[in-house]
């Protein structure tokens, strides 16, 4: 760099036009709520990586918002047959996923000796108790009205959620379209919402077998079983990084929510949301 070449003086941005002045004018800050948001942090014990397990469930929280937010989009335009609109949600939804996934990568360095100097300030909440995970797993299928119960202190809750079994899952919006389509499948399957999980259904699978046999004749099916496939595959990663996370730092102790901790997020690693269209790999 020449003489000429050289800076002048301390960078002035608005030598480029940039407005520094927000006494009238709407801020960065403003627009966020940011005083709001970064004043939402509130330790209750002296313990360092306390704010971390706060802003890492509070950021997942964030996310979840977003998540059912496009969500419930896509269903609509599933509804409607817009399927590209519901591509572009659902291809969304697994990138959240991905996302809270790499949360969990944060959150793993945090040791049982830094969890255990603020466990007890956690009193008996949970992640258990999330309205919104809840009202995820019910969009998506898994559904079970026993769950509904953590929250029946909130009765506004408990409206949302009695409202979401009102409504039809994901799938049996997508099943619907199928339907549309001139595919066999019985109404109540597609049409009735239900109030617990999908189980795996031999029509639904010989249905998603013709889709994939012949993806040209059904590309719109057929690119919308994958999204699903897609969406679930992250879904995945997401429990088994929980329970890894978990493992690593309580080991075996019952979730300051009561459940068994590890035990229980074990069995939530069973369940399937959209069965019939991981088994129908096997038949092809």
């Amino acid at each position: 760099m020449t003489d000429l070449e050289k800076p002048t003086g301390a960078y002035n941005p608005e030598s480029e036009g940039a407005q520094t002045s927000f006494s009238d004018k709407m801020s960065y800050g403003d627009y966020l709520q940011l005083d709001r948001i970064l004043s939402s942090q509130a330790p209750l014990s002296a313990a360092p990586d306390e704010l971390l397990f706060i802003i890492q469930h509070q950021t997942s929280e964030l996310w979840m918002k977003l998540m059912l937010h496009e969500l419930n989009s896509a269903r609509v335009a599933i509804n409607d047959d817009h399927l590209p609109e519901a591509m572009k949600l659902l291809a969304r939804v697994s990138r959240i996923m991905e996302q809270l996934n790499s949360a969990w990568d944060v959150l793993r360095t945090m040791t049982p000796s830094d969890y255990t100097q603020f466990r007890d300030a956690l009193g008996m909440s949970s992640g258990f108790q999330s309205l919104q995970y809840r009202l995820i797993e019910f969009a998506l299928g898994n559904r079970n009205e026993a769950m509904i119960k953590p929250h029946a202190h909130e009765p506004d809750s408990v409206a949302l959620l009695n409202e979401e079994l009102g409504r039809r899952s994901l799938y049996q919006v997508v099943l619907a379209f199928a339907k549309r389509q001139g595919l066999d499948l019985p109404d109540e399957i597609a049409e009735q919402p239900s109030s617990e999980l999908h189980a795996e259904n031999p029509e639904v699978t010989e249905m998603w077998h013709k889709v994939y046999s012949d993806p040209s004749s059904h590309w719109a099916l057929y690119e919308v079983g994958e999204k699903l496939v897609d969406l679930e595959d992250y879904f995945r990663r997401w429990r088994f990084n929980h329970v890894t996370t978990v493992e690593r730092v309580i080991g075996f102790k019952r979730g300051t929510g009561g459940t068994g901790g590890v035990s229980y997020l074990k069995r939530m690693l069973e369940v399937e949301l959209f069965p019939e269209l991981w088994r129908v790999r096997t038949t092809l």
